[in-house]
């Protein structure tokens, strides 16, 4: 029988068929599990380190996923709270940066923000070795071009004869 769940006789007992989960792939996603858990909250400057870290461990293999994400650091209930009661929510700049294997973060306040970017982009260049170089047209063929457009932009010259 096709579909059927019952133990088939030809295979051992230890072998146990089990149903497959109706969910789909963006169900079992959202689920929560111990991995999600896991990342780590660091100091801006530990981060960068350990983001340093990371771009050179997948130098050779791999990829680091970054994403900057505005965030007050409070529950949706808190903030409902406050501003119900009408204080101020001061958002911040979450960083997070993974692997694929570890995952780590930061937050960031409106006064660390400048020098942060400015670090993070010295290491973003320093570790963009990987990326290919732009195909530019042969010399030959863009050299004819820019000579005819300098041609008839300049007024012919007149002998002196």
């Amino acid at each position: 029988m096709v579909g059927s769940l019952a133990q088939p006789t030809h295979l051992p007992p230890y072998f146990k068929l089990r149903k497959v989960s109706s969910k789909s792939a963006r169900e079992r996603e959202r689920e929560p599990s111990l991995f999600a858990f896991a990342m780590v909250l660091l100091q801006p400057d530990p981060f960068l380190n350990e983001l340093t870290s990371m771009y050179e461990r997948t130098t050779e293999r791999g990829s680091v996923w970054v994403t900057l994400k505005r965030s007050s650091m409070k529950s949706k209930a808190k903030r409902n709270k406050m501003t119900s009661a009408g204080e101020t929510i001061e958002y911040r700049c979450l960083v997070r940066a993974t692997d694929g294997k570890k995952t780590i973060s930061t937050v960031l306040s409106a006064k660390d923000h400048l020098r942060f970017q400015a670090s993070y982009a010295t290491i973003l260049k320093a570790h963009m070795s990987a990326l290919k170089k732009r195909e530019r047209r042969d010399k030959k063929k863009a050299g004819d071009g820019q000579t005819k457009q300098e041609d008839l932009k300049k007024p012919p010259k007149k002998s002196s004869s």
